[in-house]
């Protein structure tokens, strides 16, 4: 049994939530490169171009790369041969936000009623996952999530009967409707199975995927390239302004689900689509 201060993870989800903001991942990067390289909209790549060009300097300033700095969703997997000590661990993961929103100057954007709307000051609380994994070390992943792609979230519970067909259908229909609200090019991340809360996890799951890795199951390898193809195709483009790349990638996660459901969920990363993780 090893044993691991909550303080470490305080830690690590200050850093990662300054680091999450201000640097852009190394597959976001590649992915942004790609998308320069391949738009054939001259709006659009200049749009691209634009949006590299902030991440380069949010990295060297080391300030955000969008105002909008999000819900702070964190993603713990905990071995279950570590032994926690020294406090709480939801209140450790708190703490670890309300110092890392603090330290890197970013905004603070959540309200401590849906209502009342009472800004909380310190961006928290978090929304924590918790998993609990073989071996003896904690992964800490910190997603901060922007609301204007978070609004363009949708789940629907669809009859068995739509298939592979009607799942397609109704994500690229999705996207349409959303249009550029979500801030495009997006990571589409899609969850399809489980239960009507578990098919909204899956989906926000497939987002902590390296941008455009194809799931190891050739069915639904091909089916995120339709997705994406289709996707691409609406003309959406780069900040909605026309193109080719309105979608990075295109990433399932599924669940086994009972025998007369078929839920499904879209959930969409913007163009900062932020994610950073850290083991300890």
């Amino acid at each position: 049994m090893r044993t691991l201060s909550v303080h470490e993870i305080t830690d690590a989800v200050r850093r990662l939530c300054i680091e999450s903001n201000c640097r852009a991942s190394k597959d976001l990067v590649q992915a942004t490169c790609d998308a320069i390289s391949r738009e054939e909209s001259p709006i659009g790549r200049s749009v691209l171009e634009q949006i590299r060009l902030n991440q380069q300097i949010a990295e060297n300033e080391e300030i955000a790369m969008c105002q909008d700095t999000g819900v702070a969703v964190v993603f713990l997997e905990i071995g279950q041969e570590v032994h926690l000590e020294g406090g709480d661990l939801e209140t450790a993961v708190h703490e670890g936000v309300r110092r890392g929103y603090k330290d890197g100057f970013l905004r603070k954007s959540i309200v401590a009623d849906p209502l009342r709307r009472t800004n909380t000051g310190d961006n928290t609380p978090a929304v924590i996952h918790v998993r609990i994994v073989p071996g003896d070390r904690v992964r800490v992943t910190l997603a901060p999530k922007g609301g204007g792609s978070e609004n363009m979230s949708t789940v629907k519970m669809l009859p068995p009967s739509a298939g592979r067909e009607g799942i397609i259908r109704y994500v690229v229909d999705w996207l349409f409707h959303a249009g550029a609200n979500p801030c495009p090019p997006t990571v589409v991340g899609v969850g399809i199975g489980g239960t009507f809360e578990k098919v909204a996890l899956l989906a926000k799951q497939a987002l902590l995927r390296p941008i455009g890795a194809p799931h190891p199951d050739p069915f639904y390898s091909e089916m995120e390239r339709d997705i994406l193809e289709r996707v691409n195709a609406l003309g959406i483009g780069p900040g909605g302004f026309g193109g080719r790349v309105t979608a990075f990638a295109v990433h399932i996660e599924t669940h086994p689900c009972h025998i007369a459901s078929l839920p499904l969920a879209v959930n969409l990363n913007c163009h900062v689509s932020r994610h950073q993780s850290a083991e300890l």
